[in-house]
């Protein structure tokens, strides 16, 4: 009798168990499936890009791996003495917007905020031709739109580092969030993504480290060194000596999902942040270092 009780009770104990894991793997196998069948935005009627495998804001591009990026890194980092600050979160001397007026940005508790609607990108009084740039930005809060619908890809907090309104450094709330490869936060917009998914959770305060070379043409206007960029994504690399294909697409004179070319200019360029829609995107934090690397050829 005793035996038999505790044959029960063992059967039991173990039933309970499978049950219980059997609703685990369940639940595990439900999650996972959400998270594959989780909708990408991109397309596939666009241009391939050299290599032949994607198309440009290709929704099938493979993600970049997610990774906890370090606490702080750069960030609060004070300007070095041969820099030039371009806004220390007092005044906007150091911009202007798009039109040559001044910025209509909202400037509080030192930091800079993207004034959407009407607001339009701003950019530097000044240029560069090869430098070291650090920017601090943070994405917005609300991820959801005005009926609670839960904002996804390109409609989180967007924005960009866009270099003589020709080359485009994503900035994008890509945190737990899914876009097409190409258009996610430090990704070379439409060209290339970034090594790893660096990104914090909104709000936070995240860190660009850019360094930048510019295009050269010789006197007969032929291509002699296309941009390239290294970019550090919270302390990590998401871009290193990465050459650009040409403009990125969305800015300047070539229209979006429009395949990149080269436009000759000069190697001096202008830094510009952009006014995305109705996206509040912070920035604060800002100076950059000539690197006269033509000086020293």
């Amino acid at each position: 009798m005793k035996l038999h009780t505790l044959s029960r009770i063992e059967f039991n104990s173990t039933g309970r168990t499978l049950t219980w894991l059997s609703l685990l793997l369940v639940a595990c196998c439900a999650k996972s499936l959400a998270a594959a069948d989780e909708p990408i935005e991109g397309f596939t009627n666009t241009a391939m890009l050299p290599g032949g495998k994607w198309h440009q804001h290709d929704p099938n591009r493979p993600q970049p791996p997610v990774i906890t990026p370090g606490a702080t890194f750069s960030q609060g980092a004070p300007a070095p003495s041969d820099a030039e600050v371009l806004f220390d979160g007092k005044d906007l001397s150091k911009w202007t917007s798009k039109s040559g007026g001044p910025p209509t940005w909202k400037l509080q508790d030192g930091y800079m905020e993207v004034t959407p609607p009407n607001g339009n990108d701003i950019r530097t009084v000044g240029k560069w031709s090869d430098f070291q740039l650090h920017v601090e930005w943070a994405a917005p809060t609300n991820t959801t739109d005005a009926r609670g619908n839960t904002l996804h890809g390109q409609s989180r907090g967007n924005s960009g580092i866009m270099i003589n309104n020709m080359y485009e450094i994503q900035v994008l709330d890509s945190y737990h969030d899914k876009t097409y490869a190409d258009g996610q936060a430090g990704g070379i917009y439409g060209q290339t993504p970034p090594l790893v998914n660096a990104n914090k959770p909104p709000g936070e305060w995240q860190t660009y480290d850019i360094i930048w070379e510019s295009p050269r043409w010789n006197d007969k206007g032929e291509l002699t060194q296309k941009a390239s960029v290294t970019v550090l994504h919270n302390g990590v690399v998401v871009q290193h000596k990465t050459e650009f294909l040409g403009g990125t697409d969305g800015i300047g004179s070539i229209p979006w999902k429009s395949p990149s070319l080269y436009k000759q200019h000069p190697p001096e360029v202008f830094i510009a942040l952009q006014n995305h829609n109705a996206n509040p995107v912070r920035y604060r934090n800002i100076w950059i270092r000539d690197l006269h690397l033509a000086e020293r050829q």
